[in-house]
């Protein structure tokens, strides 16, 4: 005889939630040994005090235990995995840093959770196991009938007509309890999540820490990878393009021979190759500059102020080096808006300011040009604005008609 897809697959959630449910009878009734001696002391004795500072002791140390058992309960028999609360401690205990730190971890959910939920759902579990015992005796009722002696079978009036509603009654039950045993494991399941587990607020918060996280990652990443496309072009492509030119004018000057239209067609090249050496060179250092990474944002800008067209003003006033995605970021934040004051600006000179307040680094800079930049216009302002957005940063731009330009970059340094 061959069993039902579907009624085997309910014969197989009934024994595993049913399972769950008798084997949380026991660490639900744990502590009411406890509490009800302490009640009992109690009133007895009338010394509340001793029967308190006996209790409570053992309340806050079985507490934890109960806490594992429960959550290795619910991972092994239903697989639903209550996360662990553990915020760090402080580096300094305080009155403050005590307070906080129970408001994070939360203590009295998990004390009321054992001490007074736990008995409650340790009735509604053993109901639904007397309920499981009621249907699997009502079913089997004929065969325990048919156990007994056949004069005390005979003396049963009305054993003919009763079992076949005992046993009606007791597929009726065992017909159920596979949604019953499902139900109360769910509202089980989702109160120890709430009690047990950390609260909405802080599995939002733990969930925005490691998108932070993963979010830095990818910018180092990223920064790591544009560093080594720079030393690639630099040490590839570009030593092979100054050969190149080497090469073409060395044909020029040892081949006074050559055909004036060889001789011009060379020197077109020889003349094309150097301006591709200086645009691989420009596009190197939009990419990442060496100096950059070799000596830090001071050594860079200092290039960069002296190749810009226009007289820049540079003062940098920095504790140290900050991480390499910061320094990018200020480095391309300067770069862009020198490149705009000289090309759409119409600057005579500009002003650069790059300072570390705490864990701050402030980057200002000001030109004299005709002003009227909008970073919502879609221009590189906005991409500025993005990639300091990317490191939680902010970014200002202030530019009336007329001028002058300032635009501002605050981003964090801490390592």
């Amino acid at each position: 005889m061959t069993i039902p897809a579907g009624l085997r697959r309910s014969a197989l959630r009934a024994r595993r939630d049913t399972g769950f449910l008798a084997a949380g009878v026991p660490p639900h009734l744990a502590l009411v040994p406890v509490w009800a001696w302490a009640a009992a002391t109690s009133a007895e004795t009338g010394n509340w005090l001793l029967t308190a500072s006996v209790s409570a002791p053992l309340i806050l140390l079985g507490t934890p235990v109960l806490t594992a058992a429960q959550r290795a309960r619910y991972r092994a028999l239903i697989g639903v995995d209550v996360p662990r609360l553990t915020p760090a401690a402080p580096d300094r205990w305080t009155w403050a840093s005590v307070v906080r730190w129970l408001a994070a971890t939360r203590p009295w959910r998990k004390i009321g959770y054992h001490l007074l939920l736990g008995p409650l759902l340790a009735l509604l579990e053993l109901l639904v196991l007397v309920l499981a015992a009621a249907g699997l005796a009502g079913t089997i009722a004929y065969a325990w009938a048919w156990a007994l002696p056949g004069g005390l079978r005979q003396d049963w009036f009305g054993y003919l007509t009763q079992l076949p509603v005992y046993t009606a009654a007791g597929l009726l039950l065992l017909g159920a309890l596979p949604w019953t045993a499902w139900a109360v494991a769910r509202a089980e399941a989702r109160l120890a999540l709430g009690l047990l587990g950390p609260s909405r607020a802080q599995r939002l918060q733990e969930r925005v820490d490691q998108l932070a996280v993963s979010r830095t990652d990818l910018i180092e990443a990223v920064d790591a990878e544009r560093r080594r496309i720079e030393r690639d072009l630099h040490d590839g492509t570009q030593q092979r393009l100054v050969s190149l030119a080497v090469n073409l004018g060395l044909a020029i000057a040892g081949r006074p021979d050559l055909p004036s239209d060889a001789r011009d067609v060379i020197a077109r090249a020889h003349l094309e190759a150097k301006e591709a050496i200086v645009e691989l060179n420009d596009l190197v250092r939009g990419l990442h500059p060496a100096v950059l990474e070799d000596r830090g944002l001071d050594a860079a800008l200092s290039g960069l102020a002296a190749r810009t067209p226009l007289p820049v003003r540079l003062r940098v006033d920095l504790e140290e080096r900050v991480a390499p995605s910061v320094e990018s970021v200020a480095y391309f934040v300067i770069s862009e808006a020198l490149t705009n004051a000289t090309k759409h600006a119409n600057a005579m000179r500009a002003e650069v300011t790059v300072r570390q307040v705490g864990e701050m680094l402030r980057v200002r800079v000001t030109d004299d040009g005709l002003g009227g930049a909008d970073a919502a216009a879609g221009t590189g302002l906005t991409g500025l604005a993005k990639r300091v957005g990317s490191l939680d940063g902010a970014f200002h731009v202030s530019s009336p008609v007329g001028g002058p330009t300032t635009i501002t970059a605050e981003l964090p340094c801490a390592r």
